[in-house]
């Protein structure tokens, strides 16, 4: 599959002619999502999900289909009937493809006062692996974790222990939007060789609309 970091969140990822799109949030491009033949939102929070870019990618696109947890179908579901299927832990779909793997249940812990909101990882061909906004450990190996490296709910220490527990062959970053031109640099001595060990995986930080190879 070829990989395609789109804005915050949101990847897209290709191969044979189809295209599967992954959390095309607010913070995302307006058309990241456009083009889509599967589409995949991990959560309702508005990073993550964006009604308006759904609604853009499945006019476009009549045979695009949504896959997502129920919190964000019962919002779009009756303007697209057959096309948005709810799913959750456990589940395993296959559309335009792709194979998906549905892991996690609930969002991670922002604050004890604030409610957390459900929330799934997709493991995608059994060699990507988006775990929305929680450090969710698949029960199987993964090839390319997509590593949300800033968030309200996270901080770095968490991050490199995660990357360890899940012992991908590479991290990329996402989950990036709020970092300032200053943080990259910093962030990528922690995550690389230098800094404190992400189990032997290889640290990659993509810009927008750069490509790779997973």
């Amino acid at each position: 599959m070829e990989l395609t970091k789109k804005g915050h969140s949101c990847v897209r990822l290709a191969k044979d002619g189809a295209v599967l799109v992954v959390d095309p949030g607010g913070f995302s491009e307006a058309d990241a999502a456009v083009g889509a033949d599967v589409l995949l939102v991990t959560h309702e929070h508005p990073d993550h999900f964006d009604e308006g870019r759904l609604r853009a990618a499945l006019d476009t696109s009549p045979a695009a289909q949504l896959w997502t947890l129920r919190s964000v179908a019962e919002q779009v579901a009756a303007a697209f009937p057959g096309r948005v299927h709810t799913v959750g832990e456990g589940d395993v779909v296959t559309a335009a493809g792709f194979e998906v793997e549905v892991h996690g249940q609930l969002h991670a812990v922002i604050h004890p006062d604030i409610p957390r909101v459900t929330n799934v990882g997709y493991v995608v061909d059994g060699a990507v692996f988006h775990p929305g906004d929680a450090l969710t450990v698949p029960d199987r190996p993964v090839e390319t974790l997509l590593m949300p490296v800033m968030a309200p709910w996270n901080k770095l220490a968490e991050v490199v222990d995660y990357v360890r527990a899940v012992a991908p062959r590479r991290a990329v970053d996402v989950h990036d939007a709020l970092l300032s031109d200053l943080a990259p640099p910093l962030y990528g001595r922690m995550l690389g060789p230098n800094g404190p060990g992400i189990g032997g995986a290889e640290h990659v930080r993509l810009e927008r609309g750069a490509r790779l190879a997973v």
